[in-house]
Order: C-alpha cells, then structure tokens, then sequence
C-alpha cells in the first residue's frame, strides 16, 4: 500500500513528498455523493483524479460542481459506464444498491470500489469476484481503518512478534447518533472492526455468536455483542451501539508479552499506546506488574486519503487491492454470521455452516444462503448451493453441484448424490435416498411410513424408497414410500407413485401409469424406441424397463 504516511517515513522528510504515481491517469467517477461520499469527492479532486459526480440530488450537484468547478456531473449512472475516460468508479450508496451499479461497471470493464459493507448477499458478492477476476479488473471494498496509519503499525506490531502470541482482542465502536433504518448496528458499525480483527488474526473464526437489544425499533438491534471464536484459540469481541452516552473507537490487542490500545477519539499521539505489562507468578499465584505505555512517532495523514491512494495506485499497477473482493465477502460472512446468531436470540453458529470455506480467504467450497440452517454432523459437497429457509438435519450428505431450492427440508440421515436439482417446498425425509442428477420439482411429497398417525409413533416401520439416477419428478408429484424409482424415469406433474417404476418410464395419473418411454436427455421415445432429437437408440429389458446397448 503506498501512503503519504509511509513514503514520508522512508523519505526521512518533514514534508510531503511526490506522489508515486501520476494520479491524473487513473481517472475516477464517484456514484453517491451524500454524507460519506462527499468525504470521497474531497479526496479524489484533491488528488487530481476526480472527473465525474453521479448522483439522483441536482441540487447538491450543482453546489459541488462549484465547490469544484473542473469536475463535471451527472444523474444517470449510465452516463458513467459510457465516459472512456473514467478508468474507475467509487459506490458510495446505501449498502442494498451497491450489488447492480458495482456489476455493470465491471462488465463495462471499469475498476470499482465499493464502500463497506461489501453486499448484502454473498452470492452477489461471489459473482462480483468473479466477474473481476475474469476481466482482471480491481474489486476493492473500503475498510477504511486498514489504511490508517496508526492500525498499519499495530499491525506491523503484531506480525513482528512485538506482542507475542495474541490471546484476545476486544473492539468497542459506540456513540450517540447515526442512527439507521436500513440496518441494524451490527451491519453500521461492525464491518470496520471485523476487518481489523481478521487482518491481526491471520484466520477465520469457527463460530460466531451475537446478541442485542432493540429500543427504538423493535425489528432493528441499536446494541449488539458479537464473539468470535478461532481455531487458534484466539478469542475476540465486539461491542456496538449508537445508543450510547458519549463516543468510543478503541481496538485493544491482548497479547502474551505486550498489550496495544488503538483509541481513535485520542490526539494523534496518543492514538496508540503499547503496554508492556507482564504477569508474574509469585507462591504460585499470578500478579501483574504494570508498566508505563510507549508511544510511536507516526506521521498523521488522513486515512480516506491513504485508501483513496491504494485505489489509485492498484488501477495503474494492476496490483491486488488489501481489501480486496475476497476480503470484504469474508467479513460480509461473519456479518451474515452474527445475524443468524441474532436471530437466533444469541445461539452459536458455525461459520461453515454459513457457507463452506478455506481459511485465509480462499474460494468457498460451498454456498449456504444466510436464513438456511445446517446442523452439526452434515456432508455438503463441493458447488453446491442451499437457498433460503432451508434445512439439512443432522447425518445427512448433500453431494457436489447440487442446488437445493427455498424452503427445502432434508434428513435426519438422508443421502443426496452428485448433481441433484430439489427445487422449493420439498420435504426429503429418512428412508429416502436420491441418487446423482435427480431432479425433484415444487412441491414434490415424499413419504416414508405407509399409513401413518399422528397418535401412533411408526419410525421403526419405515419404508425405504430409492429414485435412481437421473430421473425426474414432476411438480406436484406424490411418490408413496417403499418403491424403487428407475433411472432417467419421468414422473409428470401431479403423479401419485404407488408401484416401482422402471427405467426410463414415463408415468402420469392417479395412480402413475405407464405411458410411454423417456431417453435420458429427455424427450419422450417413439414406437421404434428411438429419441428424435438426440438420435439414441433404445432396446427393451425384461428385467427393467427399456435400456441403451451401454446400459
């Protein structure tokens, strides 16, 4: 990252110096002009590279543009992706508009920062990454404190051993004021401090709980606490509120030689204090020995200007931002973590029940929509998606590439193979088992007890059922527990399935009859067993329906 702050320290100068790139050619637009926008608008013109100013407001346009009168403005957003000279647009709109504007400008092969936090859904965020990776273009999200100069040397600090093994870190970010309605304190206040945390842990967290209370409104929490809990044994915790009687802004990093206080309401000078406090043990008994703090010789710079510098600087190097794509879905993860938890009033969840992951910021393995539930002891493949207000209940294995659709409940102890489609409001209960690419439409009804009562407890007398590979279910469809649906069969919509079914069979009816032959792509077979469209030949099997030469 290049900073005034840093290029001041290796140039030993009192004074600024060049910056170390022509600012001018890595021209920016900056969407969203209002209360932390226009902190952007500042930074960019003063930097030189501000050419544009999109926002709906035509009269705070028109008094920016005679605050700077060399930049030009626009209201329409695609005003921005057709201008050649804009090589990088700025998202400074509320956090549920940032996903389409931040989209269209990649596609239209503009850089893009986005402020915190990220996106609201990490499927978006996912796809974002996507798209710049493939046209090899800068995501960045602004965690702004990364690039303060103060938390770049406690960090410097801490990777340098200077702390010794960090044992827990406690965030506090509290005032009188801000109050929002689009969000709750947690996604307001939070993003910040969990970036910091993850920069200084070097990990993710296993588990995630937070608790809060709502005062003003009864669905929004004005205080939250949020722990997170690391495989290292690493424990932090943060505390927000915008119901608080005077302002807070202090990280305090607890390590095994040293403590650091990073409080941004101090002076410059003392915004960060290094406590060399130590625990002795004296007839076995631990008693601290305080020492004074040390303070650090840091060039004050503005932070928004460092960020708005990386910017910059990433566009014409090509360089990966620090707080890259990556980065900011990773706190938007814990952030859709601790609202579960919320929800939950306060329960733990596993952040890979969030979705699947590697740590330090890999590639998630799976995807597991925010208001789905996972519960301990589960196999989800790789590429697999699981959608909203889903379930999968414990000892069930979900395979690889599956898409599992809203409302979908499966388990206890149900297998789900490869490639497999279960689309909304399908209950896949125990005893029944999908081989690969089965696909089940809406509201598809499974049973696994025969004749069941509500009074009469019947688990022992389940009726295994098996739908083999390939085969479709149609919406609506109804399949009678203890058959055997065969592979590539095709159950039309509505169908009640009370016998086996062979292989490509075509059932309808109530009861599902026979009423002719499907090839495995699909379309229904003619008289001769032959499929029209893809040309593959079919030959009847006594034993189990129609078959291929290969089958």
């Amino acid at each position: 990252m290049f900073c005034h702050t840093r290029l001041e320290r290796i140039a030993g100068m009192g004074k600024r110096v060049k910056n170390p790139i022509d600012m001018k050619s890595a021209a920016v637009a900056v969407v969203g002009a209002g209360h932390w926008g226009r902190n952007l608008v500042r930074n960019y013109a003063r930097l030189g590279a501000l050419r544009l100013i999109c926002d709906k407001d035509e009269s705070l346009l028109a008094a920016l543009q005679e605050q700077y009168p060399g930049v030009e403005t626009c209201l329409a957003f695609n005003d921005v992706l057709r201008r050649d000279d804009i090589r990088g647009v700025v998202i400074a709109i509320p956090a549920e508009g940032h996903f389409e504007p931040a989209r269209e400008a990649l596609l239209a092969n503009k850089h893009v920062y986005v402020e915190k936090p990220f996106v609201l859904r990490e499927d978006e965020g996912e796809e974002l990454i996507s798209i710049a990776e493939e046209r090899n273009l800068v995501l960045m999200v602004g965690h702004l404190l990364q690039y303060h100069p103060v938390f770049e040397k406690l960090k410097a600090l801490a990777q340098g051993g200077e702390l010794g093994r960090i044992n827990y870190i406690y965030s506090h970010r509290l005032n009188l004021g801000k109050i929002r309605r689009e969000e709750n304190a947690l996604w307001s206040f939070a993003p910040h401090d969990i970036s910091m945390i993850l920069s200084l842990a070097g990990e993710e967290p296993e588990r995630v709980l937070s608790t809060g209370g709502n005062y003003l409104h009864k669905k929004i929490a004005d205080v939250t606490t949020t722990h997170l809990e690391f495989p290292s044994g690493l424990r932090a915790h943060i505390f927000v509120s915008w119901l608080h009687p005077f302002k807070e802004q202090k990280l305090v990093v607890v390590g095994e030689k040293k403590m650091a206080v990073f409080d941004d309401t101090q002076p410059w000078h003392d915004k960060l204090l290094l406590y060399p406090h130590e625990i002795k043990w004296e007839h076995n008994v631990p008693v601290p020995a305080k020492g004074e703090p040390e303070r650090f010789d840091i060039v004050e710079t503005e932070p928004l200007e460092c960020e708005c510098i990386h910017f910059l600087t990433c566009i014409v190097r090509g360089e990966n931002p620090l707080t890259d794509g990556r980065e900011g879905l990773q706190v938007l993860r814990i952030l859709n973590a601790g609202q579960r938890s919320l929800n939950e009033n306060g329960a733990a969840v596993q952040l890979s029940t969030v979705r699947g992951g590697v740590p330090h910021f890999g590639r998630p393995s799976y995807f597991v929509h925010p208001t789905a539930v996972i519960d301990e002891g589960t196999e989800i493949g790789d590429g697999t998606k699981i959608w909203h207000f889903s379930h999968i209940i414990s000892g069930s294995r979900v395979g690889e590439n599956c898409t599992v659709g809203q409302n979908v409940c499966i388990g206890p102890d149900v297998s789900i193979g490869d490639g497999c489609k279960i689309q909304n409001n399908v209950s896949v209960y125990k005893g029944i088992a999908l081989e690969d690419s089965v696909f089940c439409g809406p509201s598809v009804v499974f049973t696994n007890v025969f004749n069941p009562r509500a009074h009469i407890r019947r688990m022992e007398e389940l009726r295994p059922t098996v739908v083999k590979k390939g085969a479709t279910l149609g919406a609506n469809s109804t399949i009678v527990c203890g058959y055997t649906i065969g592979r590539y069969a095709f159950i039309g919509a509505g169908s009640v399935v009370t016998r086996n079914v062979p292989d490509h069979a075509l059932m309808a009816g109530n009861p599902a009859r026979r009423i002719g032959w499907v090839c495995t792509c699909g379309d229904k077979l003619d008289d001769d067993l032959q499929c029209l469209s893809c040309g593959m030949k079919y030959r009847k099997n006594e034993s189990s329906g129609v078959s291929t030469e290969n089958e």
